[in-house]
């Protein structure tokens, strides 16, 4: 772990916990990933514990949403959309299932930093 990005999966706009006021910009990052209505809620923007809580429960609920699509899509969107748009559709779907992976490793991270976790770099 460098002085500029903490462990595998790390936020790159967050600094590692190990900078002093790491939390500050961890706060910002887990907002913009938040539903805009998590900003005007004192007890989210106060307790970090919080914020990173129900940000993970956000994150699993949309990758449950890409799962629930991923299973409907051909059947909802059969008569809607023309045959050559379905690779298109699961393209999207593929796209935010990995950005999702990406986001849930990350807030994961944070979760376990704002709980004291310290990451030891390795070889």
């Amino acid at each position: 772990m460098s002085r500029r990005h903490g462990p595998p999966g790390w936020p790159q706009e967050v600094p590692p916990p190990d900078v002093e006021d790491w939390q500050v910009p961890a706060a910002a990052w887990l907002l913009d990933q938040a539903p805009p209505e998590y900003r005007t809620y004192p007890a989210v923007r106060n307790h970090p514990l919080l914020l990173v809580w129900l940000v993970g429960h956000h994150v699993a609920a949309q990758q449950d949403a890409v799962t629930r699509a991923r299973s409907t899509a051909r059947h909802d969107l059969a008569r809607h959309l023309p045959p050559e748009a379905a690779p298109q559709v699961f393209d999207v779907l593929d796209r935010e299932e990995l950005r999702l992976r990406r986001v849930a490793r990350a807030v994961d991270l944070l979760h376990q930093a704002v709980q004291g976790k310290r990451f030891v770099p390795r070889l």
